[in-house]
Formats: structure tokens, sequence, C-alpha cells
């Protein structure tokens, strides 16, 4: 299946974030955005990401830790509040 310019612009941000991250580098980030943008496939789009995680994988592991967070955090102020009533 053909690929659009929204297809593409959406695998270079991947590839931003990517690099941002420390998965790439700046000199495979410029050959994969080069690759990228001559793409003229969904295939030859998802080649470019195939050994990447998948965002969505990252964004399920932001959430937990998130949450987590917030359970720590509630923790340790329901342990003042105890604290400072006894």
């Amino acid at each position: 299946m053909r690929a659009s310019d929204e297809d593409r612009q959406r695998i270079m941000a991947a590839l931003e974030r990517h690099t941002g991250a420390g998965r790439l580098t700046l000199d495979e980030f410029t050959q994969r955005v080069g690759v990228a943008a001559d793409a003229r496939t969904l295939d030859e789009l998802a080649a470019v990401v195939s050994d990447l995680p998948a965002e969505e994988a990252e964004e399920r592991q932001r959430r937990e830790f998130l949450l987590l967070l917030a359970i720590a955090v509630v923790t340790l102020v329901l342990l003042g509040a105890f604290l400072g009533l006894r």
C-alpha cells in the first residue's frame, strides 16, 4: 500500500523520539530519515523502524511508572498523616 506524507512524517517523528532516547545515533537518524522521506510504500516505512521498540510499549511503560509513582506518593502522604496523628 502506498505511503502518505502523513505516514512519512509520523515515522520521522518516531525516529526523532528514538534518537532522543539514545536508541539511534545522529548518523543512523539521518540515514533513516532519508529512507523514510523516499519511501513509497508502508512496508518501506515499517522497515525503517522494524528494529526499534514499538512506541505503544514505551507509552505503557511510562503510564505504569507514573501509576507507581502516584501510589508511592499517596502511601507517603498517608504514612505522614498517620505518624502526625500519633
